[in-house]
């Protein structure tokens, strides 16, 4: 029998379990809504109030029983009955319901209305993120650059420019757009200096790397799957590693922040964490990394919704 060697670089020396440090999680809620509740959730549904009205819309994650009675449920204007495509569906509408109408956050303003998906116009549990995103800015006291992708319909732009920075917002989504520039007018930002851009997120970032173009702060809430305005194919596996290539080459010298986001993926947070670790191994900083979730009043219950990874110096 061969003698044991230390050569191998798959060789164990034993305390290496006892030197790593995991990174620590963090939960983000978003307490400070007035016009957004959680009222309940459970069997694959989350019952929610947006302003005046109520909405029953499906959730994944609510695997439990739910705390309200039926006769509470049953007081939603509105519910989203999912068919076999995945995203697709019907709205089913039980009491009377406007078209749209709007719902604040602190000093910012959006359009809630029904889309052809479940979706509503925004996702309440990312106004912590909007703070963050905000403190970061305010705290710098210079002028910042900042690029929002995948934006949808742009409160985390609209949380930037109301900061004082200057903010492009690329989605792939004219619909979102539009629906972004009009929160900007509702919020009262329509002198803010923002550009929408319909695009795809990474061919868009590549392209800005080529002109030179830096931002010190960058957003990025990837789908699990997407499709560029010109059919382009996004699948968040393969490509967020070439994404974040591209990110790392339009940062400035002294970038900010930089905050990620993912829905609906089969991964984990200390996998964005390696991720923005590995991207942004070159400025100082640190990152944080957990999960948003929402609180639900009813059974003082946490809804986990998506996980995230952000960036600060």
């Amino acid at each position: 029998m061969a003698p044991p060697t230390s050569a191998s670089p798959f060789h164990s020396h034993g305390h290496a379990a006892a030197v790593l440090k995991p990174p620590q999680l963090h939960v983000l809620t978003s307490p400070e809504w007035e016009d957004y509740e959680l009222l309940d959730s459970g069997n694959g549904q989350k019952l929610e109030r947006y302003g005046e009205y109520i909405l029953i819309r499906p959730e994944a994650e609510a695997i439990w029983k739910p705390s309200l009675p039926a006769e509470a449920w049953a007081q939603a204007h509105a519910r989203f009955q999912p068919s076999s495509d995945e995203g697709g569906g019907t709205w089913e509408v039980r009491r009377p319901l406007p078209e749209r109408w709007s719902v604040r956050y602190k000093g910012l303003r959006c359009w809630v209305q029904r889309s052809t998906s479940r979706h509503v116009g925004l996702f309440p549990e990312q106004a912590s993120q909007w703070d963050w995103i905000q403190e970061r800015i305010r705290s710098t006291r210079r002028p910042l650059n900042v690029l929002n992708l995948f934006g949808y319909t742009g409160l985390a732009t609209l949380a930037a420019a109301q900061a004082g920075a200057h903010v492009t917002h690329v989605d792939a989504s004219r619909k979102a757009i539009t629906w972004g520039h009009e929160n900007q007018i509702l919020s009262g930002l329509q002198d803010a200096p923002i550009r929408w851009i319909v695009d795809d997120a990474l061919k868009f970032t590549q392209r800005e790397a080529r002109r030179g173009r830096r931002y010190d702060g960058l957003i990025l809430d990837p789908p699990k799957f997407g499709r560029g305005p010109k059919g382009e194919v996004w699948e968040f596996y393969k490509l967020l590693p070439e994404l974040l290539q591209a990110c790392r080459a339009v940062l400035s010298a002294e970038p900010v922040f930089v905050m990620l986001t993912a829905y609906a993926v089969k991964a984990s947070a200390i996998t964005l964490y390696y991720a923005l670790t590995e991207t942004l191994s070159q400025w100082k900083g640190q990152v944080e990394v957990g999960e948003v979730a929402l609180i639900e009043t009813s059974g003082n219950r946490l809804l986990p919704t998506a996980i995230f990874a952000r960036w600060s110096t």
